[in-house]
């Protein structure tokens, strides 16, 4: 319920300025201001407003992995042992501290966590997971999945106002 009280409160206009941000973030509130079609003043006001109220979190440059030679993406299917929070709220905090894993979201299916691993090439992962992934103690099963080609990434989210 909360969720369709807060894109109700989304008119088109915000909608709008929310898409064009996700295609580019560095443009100025003028350039904005002429992409959604107000005023600069107006256009600002309502940026602030999306960013004080959460709509807008952030502000960030994707990087080209591939040139920092970071060209191997794993899905990494994790279950922990057990059903117990104190395994998964263990493993949760480790992930924090893993600057390979970009992203850690909790499953359901057949792993407990789905992990998004970038590493240069086939030997640092297998460096990762045998020194890292598998020593730790709550871990009882990785499945990994290589990504063969990226087909779509960071793609904009579908926003629309009333």
């Amino acid at each position: 319920m909360q969720a369709e009280n807060a894109i109700a409160s989304l008119d088109a206009l915000d909608s709008k300025i929310l898409a064009v941000l996700q295609e580019d973030g560095r443009l100025s509130n003028v350039e904005l201001a002429e992409r959604v079609g107000l005023s600069p003043s107006p256009c600002l006001r309502r940026v602030k407003r999306l960013e004080e109220e959460g709509y807008i979190a952030g502000y960030k440059a994707r990087v080209d992995r591939r040139r920092l030679g970071l060209g191997m993406t794993i899905f990494v299917g994790v279950k922990v042992d057990g059903h117990r929070d104190a395994n998964a709220r263990a493993f949760q905090d480790a992930m924090h501290k893993l600057p390979e894993v970009v992203a850690c979201h909790m499953v359901s299916g057949e792993a407990d966590f789905l992990l998004e691993v970038v590493v240069a090439d086939l030997a640092a992962y297998d460096s990762f997971l045998s020194r890292t992934l598998l020593t730790m103690p709550m871990v009882r099963d990785i499945r990994s999945n290589f990504a063969i080609r990226t087909v779509k990434s960071d793609g904009p989210l579908p926003v629309s106002g009333s």
